[in-house]
Order: C-alpha cells, then structure tokens, then sequence
C-alpha cells in the first residue's frame, strides 16, 4: 500500500527528530560536485529515490549544492557492498544503500533479512516508523554517516526458469543468486538450493548464459530488466524479506553545511524517499494499488505463483533455524524491538 499521511508523517519525523545536526563550523565554500552512489539506475525504484534526491537538492540550493549520482555503484566498481566503507573513507559523499548491501558491516541491518519475519507492508512500515528506525540512525551515526530517510527496495520475490516454486521442496537443486550477506546462503541452503553470491552487474548474464537457474528481487526490477527475456519464466510472491533503503551522507560532510544546507537536505531525502516508496510498491496488488504489475508480468509468459499464508508460513517453519542463528547475530534486543512493533501493527 502507499503510505497514508499520518504514515508518511511519521517516517519523516522519526528521521527528522533524530538526525540531529553535528555543531560544526560551517564550510564557507562548497565543492563543485559531491557524488552520489546507488546500486542499478532508472528507472528502477531504488535508483530513482537516489535521483530524485540529488535533483531536489541541486535545484532547491539553486545549484550551490550541485549533487550527481553514479548508477551502477561504478565509485566502487560495481561491488555494492563496499559503498559504505567508500562513504567512510570520503571517496562517496552520499549514497542510497540498501540494508542487505551494508549488514555484513552494520549487523543490526540485518533486521531486514530474517526470513518472513515481515508478513506485509504495514509490518515492514512499523519497524522504520518505531524503534527500530530510531535505533539504526543511531547505528549509521556511530558509523560516519547520516542518514536521513528510510525508503523501500520492495519485497523480495524469487524466480527461475525451471519451475513453479510452492513448497521448500521445489527449490531444492535450484541455483540461486543472492547480492550479499552470509544469512542468504543459509536461508538457501536451509531450503535445499545452491545459492551462489554475485553483484548485479554480473547477475544479467549469469542468468542469460543458465550459469543460475534463479535469483530474487523486487517486482519493480524483474519487470524493468527484463529477466523474462533471461529464462525467468516462473516467478513465486513469497514476501521472504524486504529491503529498506537507507539515504544517507558522509557525517564529516553534513556537519560542513551550514545549518539551513543542512535541513535542505534532509528535507529533500524525506520527499525522495517518500516518492521512492510509492513506486516500489506500485502495481503489487496491496491495499491502495492496482495489480497491474503482476498482470504485465503474466503478460509477457511469466508464470506467477502468490502463496497463501499458510504457504509461506511452511517456509518460515523451514527456516526457523536460520531465523534463530541470525538473530543472535544481529542482535536479541533489536529483534525483539521489531518482533513487539509488528505484534502491535497486525
């Protein structure tokens, strides 16, 4: 669903009330160019929200604050999981990471990853709203980086070319790729596959050559690259994980603008965001939007397969133990915190 109002209101508020900005004396003189990294390009959701903030911000400092992005995260040739450490080290002045891409560094990111531990939008939309929001921009301070908003890379649906997937047992054998972290390859392994990690850019022909039978992505990017042209003929709605999007800069460099710079900023990355999350979830089916995503996809020979809850609840059974190792490791007070604000949400 979008966002209502009072929704929206509250995810820019929780961003806004605790990014607090860094006392510092400001810059008298910016740069010509601060550069911005994103993972793909337009027009996917995840890459339009890194846009649409760099575009807000240029035009409303009336180019003072003159921010490009380079797509394809091509600042850290193409390895998505090295933007944060980029930020760190100033070679990245902001970036739009998705918290599967930073966890293997920020381990409380991994709250995202845990399979079915979100059962819908609204329980994805009440750990950014709450706590849990409130912590991880806490996290990423500690870390060199303010983030401003929270957007949405979309629920993860799997595909492959082979076969229908609606039991654990269809997927056993299945070479699947996953971006990054070390709980993906448990998660498939947990349900019998052959999961095998590689970046985006290497993900198109891998799946054109039949080097993978699957991989798992949002709607939104099957549909925008075309992966029913790549043998990607049967496609599952299991709603497994769902990736928040983290806006953020390198804390150095927000504390250098001065301090109405640096509510322009945050300002723009909210309405990014917010626009961000109204395309991801465009055409799913959820309250407040149309199928028509889905529809487009049956159109073009794609099998769809939308599993039931009691369906994905035999998956959540399946993997159980890797829900149980992983929230060990990212932390028992950040899952509980997420477990309690999804209990209130249902």
């Amino acid at each position: 669903m979008t966002p209502s109002p009072s929704r929206r209101a509250l995810l820019a508020g929780s961003a806004t009330l605790l990014a607090t900005p860094h006392v510092a004396k400001a810059q008298t003189q910016y740069r010509p160019e601060y550069k911005m990294s994103v993972v793909g390009n337009r027009p996917i959701p995840f890459a339009e929200g890194a846009f649409q903030w760099a575009e807000l911000i240029t035009e409303r400092s009336g180019g003072r604050i003159n921010v490009k992005v380079y797509p394809g995260s091509q600042l850290v040739g193409g390895d998505q999981t090295r933007e944060l450490l980029a930020m760190r080290q100033g070679i990245i002045d902001f970036a739009v990471f998705s918290t599967i891409n930073i966890a293997p560094q920020v381990r409380e990111a991994g709250i995202f990853q845990l399979p079915f531990l979100m059962p819908d939008h609204r329980a994805f939309d009440a750990l950014l709203n709450g706590e849990v929001g409130r912590d991880l921009v806490g996290i990423m301070d500690r870390r060199d980086v303010t983030a401003v908003s929270f957007g949405e890379n979309g629920f993860r649906e799997i595909s492959n070319s082979r076969r229908a997937i609606r039991t654990p047992a269809d997927l056993r054998g299945l070479k699947i790729r996953f971006a990054a972290g070390a709980i993906f390859n448990d998660i498939f392994n947990g349900l019998g596959a052959n999961p095998l990690q590689m970046s985006f850019a290497d993900l198109q022909p891998a799946l054109s050559t039949g080097a993978v039978d699957g991989q798992e992505n949002p709607v939104n990017l099957f549909l925008a690259f075309r992966m029913d042209t790549l043998s990607q003929k049967h496609m599952t709605i299991w709603n497994y994980v769902n990736d928040a999007l983290i806006f953020g800069l390198n804390k150095q460099l927000m504390a250098g603008f001065t301090p109405a710079d640096q509510q322009l900023i945050r300002e723009c990355g909210i309405e990014a965001a917010r626009r961000n999350i109204a395309l991801a979830r465009r055409g799913l089916g959820i309250p407040g939007t149309d199928d028509s995503a889905l529809v487009e996809a049956r159109n073009r020979g794609v099998e769809v397969t939308v599993l039931s809850a009691e369906e994905k609840r035999v998956f959540a059974t399946a993997l159980r133990p890797v829900y149980d190792k992983w929230s060990a490791t990212v932390g028992r007070e950040i899952v509980g915190k997420a477990e309690a604000a999804i209990r209130a949400a249902s």
